[in-house]
């Protein structure tokens, strides 16, 4: 399983688009929006962590913060981009 924002982006439209179908029975229907709403409560917490670490990225950036803190485990291979970097 792979986990990038793209990858969520795929799995909503996924989801939309199983919803949005006009060929799925009624009680398909109903648990397809079942696991709709789960999966839109995870992707919201998952938003909210990658906002939570951008929002510590540009605070890091603003005050000049030479040494950032271990965020989220974050290792220099799979890392938020420096938003300083990016300015």
């Amino acid at each position: 399983m792979k986990n990038t924002i793209t990858d969520l982006n795929n799995h909503l439209f996924a989801t939309l688009e199983r919803l949005n179908s006009e060929e799925i029975n009624p009680d398909a229907m109903k648990v397809e929006i079942e696991k709709a709403k789960a999966i839109s409560g995870i992707a919201k917490d998952i938003t909210s962590n990658y906002r939570l670490a951008l929002d510590a990225q540009i605070a890091i950036a603003e005050y000049g913060i030479k040494e950032e803190p271990k965020l989220f485990g974050l290792n220099e291979k799979n890392k938020i981009p420096n938003i300083a970097a990016i300015k």
